[in-house]
């Protein structure tokens, strides 16, 4: 049965097609959204699609700072319902928490940890993924004393998450974004958003077992600025003031393990990893270094619809092996290989195997979304008090 409002949820895809960025993606799916499912609260996330992890940019709306880490720590936790890593398998990657636990949201540690406190009756989450991988993630929220979320919600939600991926997906591919590149020389230069120079150097924060931020170099905050969400400000200013945390990186310290890769506003990629040191003070190092290229190619091969074999010869053409030695290698004829590489230089939007290099490995420079989290209040909210 086609729903009565069906054309509202047609115009939010139409006008998703036409988001220049992930976080415009997020802001108009989500107003035409409530449109469709009302909802007090929401947090839309893009995420590494390798690894799951949360990634930049976020929107978060109607929801003050702090939590953060308590709410993906539960990610982790065995009696979290619906967690995002069992939605990205699940035949619908949608689920309602009041639906899923009978009425009895506090069988969930997250209604206890984090909804209650905040004033929150219901989750309606799902994940955003297409071909297996998720590419972002959205959490809505009623307050309490709002009715659940219905089967209904859940649908419709989950009709929106292979569209929404797809987006998202597209917005990774180098030169997507419709923005002007780069110049080699702004790239080369690593210019960071505080005005220093990025270079190669790796940032290293230490929290303790409570989660607080312990210690910071420069290069960490220059890393931070450059993804987005912090004041540009010279070095001597950023250092007297306390560091703002971004999600992504609290998610990791929180954790104590993982790895995800973000990008920066000017394009270019970096690589964040946590690893929870041993001793009495179990101290969290994160790291974040400028991703190598082999990081950022598994990414954005992704982004080109490549089939399994296709991506085998790709990486091998990547590798300046010739026709014949791939044949040999993957056991299929010469025919059979230069077809897949006409398929996938198709697909790339290249004429050669020099340029399809250069477009999966190389061109990693095409400027991204403007900021890492978005926190606005809509029209009519007001802090439960």
């Amino acid at each position: 049965m086609v729903r009565p409002d069906a054309w509202k949820r047609e115009e939010l895809l139409s006008r998703a097609a036409e988001a220049p960025d992930a976080l415009t993606l997020f802001a108009t799916a989500s107003t035409r959204l409530s449109r469709l499912l009302p909802f007090d609260a929401a947090v839309w996330r893009a995420t590494d699609p390798l690894t799951g992890l949360i990634a930049a940019p976020i929107r978060v709306e109607n929801i003050d700072e702090g939590g953060c880490a308590v709410f993906w720590t539960s990610e982790a936790d065995p009696g979290t319902v619906n967690p995002f890593r069992t939605l990205v398998h699940a035949p619908v990657p949608a689920a309602a928490l009041r639906a899923s636990t009978a009425d009895r949201p506090e069988v969930s540690p997250l209604y206890d940890t984090y909804l209650r406190p905040r004033h929150f009756g219901d989750e309606l989450r799902a994940v955003l993924r297409i071909a297996g991988r998720p590419w972002g993630t959205v959490s809505l929220f009623r307050t309490l004393g709002r009715p659940a979320f219905t089967g209904a919600d859940t649908d419709l939600l989950a009709g929106l998450s292979s569209p929404l991926a797809s987006r998202l997906r597209g917005f990774l591919r180098p030169g997507a974004t419709g923005v002007p590149t780069a110049t080699a020389t702004g790239a080369g230069a690593g210019a960071g958003a505080g005005g220093g120079g990025l270079g190669e150097a790796t940032g290293v924060l230490l929290f303790d077992r409570s989660g607080r931020l312990v210690s910071a170099n420069e290069q960490a905050r220059e890393h931070i600025a450059g993804v987005g969400g912090v004041p540009a400000e010279g070095p001597a200013a950023r250092a007297a003031a306390p560091m703002p945390i971004p999600m992504w990186i609290a998610t990791l310290a929180a954790a104590g393990a993982g790895r995800v890769r973000v990008r920066r506003r000017d394009g270019r990629w970096l690589v964040c990893h946590a690893s929870r040191l041993t001793g009495d003070d179990a101290f969290t190092a994160v790291m974040i270094e400028p991703a190598a290229a082999s990081e950022v190619a598994a990414i954005i091969v992704e982004t080109y619809e490549l089939t399994k074999r296709e991506l085998e010869v790709t990486r091998l053409v990547a590798s300046g092996l010739p026709t014949a030695e791939i044949a040999q290698r993957l056991h299929i004829t010469g025919h059979t290989v230069r077809d897949h590489i006409k398929s996938v230089l198709a697909k790339v939007g290249v004429a050669s195997r020099g340029e399809l290099v250069a477009r999966l490995f190389t061109e990693h420079i095409t400027p991204a979304s403007a900021h890492a989290v978005d926190r606005v209040h809509t029209a009519g909210w007001e802090a439960a008090g």
